[in-house]
């Protein structure tokens, strides 16, 4: 097949390189998907996107004019497509569900060690040759009670790994994992309860309808003063401007946000000649209680592996008219 890859960064190229094998055409580019860029997939069979890619019903409309007929996510989520109107126009989606859920759930517990240990600021004291101890002071993990809102793969894997610090688990899913009250001691309960008694609390549900702003100013009034909130999984699951007021008022101890609600067209971008437009995100900057990063936490060797293999796999299956374990229905 000839494969119009969009939206390719210098981390990813030579995963799919390597993983395609020579087999197909690889058209490579660094642009988005839209409306504008489109026509660069003229004369290719698929097209491969990621979460910033927009395939709107006028740019599958187009896509099926030219003559694609699958489209190949490197991603789990898939809100950027519009699935009914790609079904109507006969275009097979597939995507990739899960890649490394240890990439995200380790990176989301050194998040959680860093803000506690103050690493990040220790490490620019000591590059200025200050080596005082002063404003430092963090917390034993063991004994605290984290609350764990979404136990799918990844929360899984979070509770593992804190069981193993001796943490206590609290647990907020709308489908119980039995198995995690079994081997690590911990509890469902409900959202309320959870925030209400929570040391730590860290977000790994998918976004939807129901989780949208699943952390406002009510959720945050009824947390433990000084919380620490880690945002891992879907920048809308919080309501940023909430955040920062409970930063502003000690409400919030600590935030960790690997994901942004207004992350589009400033993540994985390099911004450092531009003049941030953004005031949510430069008033975070500000604070010296929060870690920001860019959407970083499943970007690991064994994940980038993961997503490249199964890509093509997908767009294997797709092409042989075969069913599809991963194809967006």
């Amino acid at each position: 097949m000839k494969i119009a890859i969009f939206n390719v960064h210098n981390w990813e190229r030579d995963y799919l390189q390597n993983a395609n094998n020579d087999k197909h055409t690889l058209k490579m580019f660094d642009t988005y998907l839209t409306l504008d860029t489109v026509d660069l997939a003229k004369g290719c069979d698929a097209i491969c996107i990621f979460t910033e890619d927009n395939a709107s019903a006028p740019i599958l409309d187009r896509l099926h004019d030219l003559g694609v007929k699958y489209v190949a996510l490197r991603s789990a989520g898939f809100n950027n497509i519009n699935v009914p109107h790609a079904k109507k126009l006969g275009i097979r989606m597939a995507r990739v569900p899960e890649y490394s859920p240890y990439a995200i759930a380790e990176f989301t517990v050194g998040v959680m060690l860093a803000l506690n240990r103050k690493l990040v600021r220790t490490h620019y004291r000591i590059m200025e040759m200050n080596f005082s101890l002063n404003g430092l002071v963090g917390f034993d993990m063991n004994g605290k009670t984290v609350g764990i809102i979404g136990t799918g793969k990844i929360g899984r894997v979070v509770a593992k790994i804190l069981h193993g610090f001796g943490c206590k688990l609290l647990l907020y899913d709308i489908f119980e994992d039995k198995s995690l009250v079994e081997k690590y001691d911990a509890t469902y309960t409900d959202l309320d309860s959870l925030c209400k008694q929570s040391d730590i609390i860290t977000l790994h549900a998918p976004l939807n309808a129901e989780t949208h702003h699943l952390i406002d100013e009510a959720r945050i009034a009824d947390m433990k003063k000084g919380v620490m909130l880690i945002n891992a999984g879907r920048g809308g699951l919080v309501k940023t401007q909430d955040v920062i007021n409970g930063l502003k008022s000690g409400q919030i101890g600590y935030f960790g946000m690997d994901v942004y609600e207004e992350e589009k067209g400033l993540y994985f971008e390099d911004h450092s000649e531009d003049i941030l437009q953004d005031d949510s995100m430069a008033r975070l900057m500000t604070l010296r209680n929060v870690l920001i990063s860019s959407h970083q936490a499943f970007l690991t060797d064994t994940a980038l592996n993961n997503i490249s293999r199964i890509t093509f796999d997908n767009l294997e299956c797709l092409e042989k008219g075969d069913s599809c374990v991963n194809e967006i229905k």
